[in-house]
């Protein structure tokens, strides 16, 4: 799931959070849910303080079995027929990455997909059903937790530098591509809401490294109307600069607006390892600097894209998804604007929604693989 980083800079906002750093209520939490039929021994370890790695990876092991086997159609499909490996890895800056891949077990992949996941998400949860439906369409899947994000070190959901998170994940995936088994594969990339961002940044980093993307409701413009004012935005700076890690930055409640089908609503706190509190500072202001940089270099896309976003999507406004398909330079481009479907195209509409969007993902991605077919 993903912030629309608009609804975080409104002027009375930034007073109302500021009042709540004075009043002492800034390290307020988000409340702990209670699971039917969980023990006491499980639920202490779902609610404590996920700040740190160690203890969103104890959350996670403890209740993976239970999230695995929730009513979804994302977990509809069976691991059958399928390679899947979860590893971590040190990267060059020190930090403990953690990854995983879907493949098939019978057959050589057509392609390579990696996932870029979207605000305060994982590639654990709803990502899991995602693969598995991919790779058994025949393609080898890769994904990985960025810094401070699920699984992977670093403290939770705080981004000191959009810039330095993007090279993170250019250098895990890098490594990838470098198999010798996967080297001469088309390779694709798979961004989601804020994981857009990350993709389309990966692009204008490496102009030439990657055989097309595909963004899912992706956050790369705000709405000219919703940027602050002048004055507003460098005030957030400097308090960013005092109190970058602080919890300060106000949000609604992102599962109510992204998840259109109530069912599927109920479900999200079974992703018991995503950020649910506010947003941190320096991670919010990176968020909105990012977006700003990716509007100016619109043009600069240039790779094959297939966008996709809900038309009723309050989280990440469409016509975001529709400037950047006006404004790309790329000869090979697609755009489907779902009717009345929200920001989680894959995870919270009804299911024949989800189906179709699945359909649309793979035949583009067969197209684009030497014609190879699901």
């Amino acid at each position: 799931m993903a912030l629309k980083t608009s609804n975080l800079f409104r002027s009375h906002l930034f007073y109302g959070f500021l009042l709540n750093w004075r009043r002492g209520k800034s390290r307020v939490m988000a409340k702990p849910v209670r699971f039917k039929g969980v023990d006491e021994e499980l639920q202490k370890i779902l609610d404590t303080n996920m700040d740190e790695a160690p203890a969103r990876r104890r959350a996670r092991e403890a209740f993976k079995d239970i999230q695995l086997g929730i009513n979804h159609i994302l977990f509809k499909t069976p691991p059958d027929g399928l390679k899947m490996k979860e590893s971590y890895e040190v990267n060059s800056r020190g930090l403990e990455i953690f990854s995983k891949s879907w493949l098939p077990e019978n057959s050589h992949p057509k392609a390579m997909v990696f996932f870029c996941h979207g605000y305060g998400d994982t590639c654990t949860f709803f990502f899991e059903g995602i693969a598995r439906k991919l790779a058994s369409c025949g393609y080898g899947v890769f994904a990985m937790d960025y810094p401070g994000f699920g699984l992977s070190e670093g403290l939770h959901c705080y981004i000191p530098s959009f810039d330095r998170l993007v090279d993170d994940v250019i250098e895990q995936y890098s490594k990838v591509k470098e198999n010798p088994d996967f080297r001469a594969l088309p390779n694709f990339l798979f961004g989601q809401s804020m994981g857009g961002a990350v993709a389309l940044k990966m692009h204008l980093k490496q102009p030439n490294a990657w055989s097309g993307a595909c963004v899912v409701a992706p956050m790369c413009k705000i709405a000219d109307e919703m940027v602050p004012p002048w004055i507003v935005k460098q005030i957030l700076i400097g308090v960013a600069n005092i109190l970058p890690k602080q919890k300060l930055v106000p949000q609604k409640d992102l599962a109510e607006a992204a998840f259109r089908d109530n069912q599927k609503r109920e479900l999200t706190p079974y992703n018991v390892i995503a950020y649910k509190d506010k947003p941190r500072l320096r991670t919010a202001l990176e968020m909105l600097r990012t977006t700003d940089e990716i509007e100016q270099n619109l043009e600069k896309v240039s790779l094959p894209i297939l966008i996709l976003h809900g038309e009723n999507d309050v989280v990440t406004d469409p016509s975001v998804s529709k400037a950047l398909y006006e404004k790309a330079s790329s000869w090979d481009k697609r755009i489907i604007i779902y009717k009345d479907a929200s920001h989680a195209l894959l995870e919270g509409e009804p299911d024949d929604m989800i189906l179709r969007v699945f359909s649309d993902i793979i035949s583009w991605l067969d197209e684009h693989s030497n014609n190879s077919k699901c």
